[in-house]
């Protein structure tokens, strides 16, 4: 199978880019730098979609950046770098003589209403509640194929939770505080926290891929198949780094560093369930904190 994967060399795409080969799928990343086995966007838009049989974007400025401060150029960037790149590659299989079999949306668990008490499968609504609910939700309907060729490529939407991996993601802005025993919860620590190995994204991603017509389309959650909260996310990644957890961070102390708005990711949070995700038969390699902290942390 060739596949067509946008922000393939990022956190994610590199993982999943490893994975499709070893799987013996041939892979061409979009990327904003030419080179071997890349094409550039513009190129994409100039000269449109390489055949292939699948195609995903994993495109997007990290929300979490510690490096860019909250202002309007850096929401701007935010929109921009996820919907401008989805629409571009949407535009691109409309446009394809021969469209891909299969298209995949990597979003995220935004598109829920923060909650401590309700619980979100991929069948709950969400929608334009904050600056990151309308995010996702103008992403995904950006990444909507034209109705006349929605019926040609199957069309599949992970929305992810908090990416955890050795290499970046989630961890790598923690990591560093929990080793010299300043780690703590974030605000009450009663948030709940949803969350997801890296390789189970990718195994996600590939899972649909791989999957024939009528098994895996529409929504899949990306999370792990747990119910944690930050509190038991924070106790999990203290012991698995043989560190203490003394330190709670307060909520004005998070919001004064990362701007209201994208505090929001840490201070609340969604109980998001997998549902679909298990039914369509995948199989998470990392269900639990416990496995997940040990591969990464070893």
């Amino acid at each position: 199978m060739k596949v067509v994967v946008g922000g393939g060399s990022g956190f994610v795409g590199r993982t999943l880019t490893q994975l499709l080969s070893s799987r013996g799928h041939e892979v061409t990343v979009i990327s904003r730098q030419p080179g071997p086995g890349r094409i550039t966007w513009d190129e994409l838009s100039s000269k449109g979609l390489p055949p292939c049989d699948g195609a995903v974007n994993l495109a997007g400025e990290n929300v979490l950046n510690p490096l860019r401060w909250w202002n309007e150029e850096y929401k701007k960037d935010l929109f921009s770098s996820r919907i401008d790149t989805t629409r571009t590659l949407v535009e691109a299989i409309a446009a394809a003589e021969k469209p891909p079999q299969s298209w995949v949306l990597v979003t995220g668990v935004g598109y829920y209403k923060p909650s401590q008490t309700a619980e979100y499968t991929e069948m709950s609504e969400g929608g334009d509640f904050d600056m990151l609910s309308r995010l996702v939700t103008e992403w995904e309907t950006a990444g909507r194929l034209p109705g006349d060729k929605a019926t040609d490529t199957r069309q599949v939407v992970v929305r992810a939770g908090a990416v955890l991996g050795k290499d970046g993601g989630a961890i790598q802005q923690m990591i560093w505080p929990f080793w010299l025993g300043l780690g703590g919860t974030l605000g009450s620590g009663c948030q709940p926290f949803p969350w997801i190995h890296v390789a189970d994204v990718a195994g996600i991603i590939t899972h649909a891929l791989e999957s024939g017509t009528g098994v895996v389309s529409g929504v899949l959650n990306g999370v792990a198949p747990a119910d944690d909260t930050n509190a038991t996310f924070t106790r999990a990644l203290g012991s698995a780094l043989r560190r203490p957890t003394l330190f709670p961070v307060p909520a004005f102390v998070v919001n004064t560093l990362l701007g209201r708005e994208r505090a929001v990711i840490l201070l609340q949070g969604q109980r998001v369930i997998p549902k679909r995700t298990l039914e369509s038969g995948y199989v998470f390699k990392y269900p639990d904190l416990q496995s997940a902290l040990k591969n990464i942390v070893s």
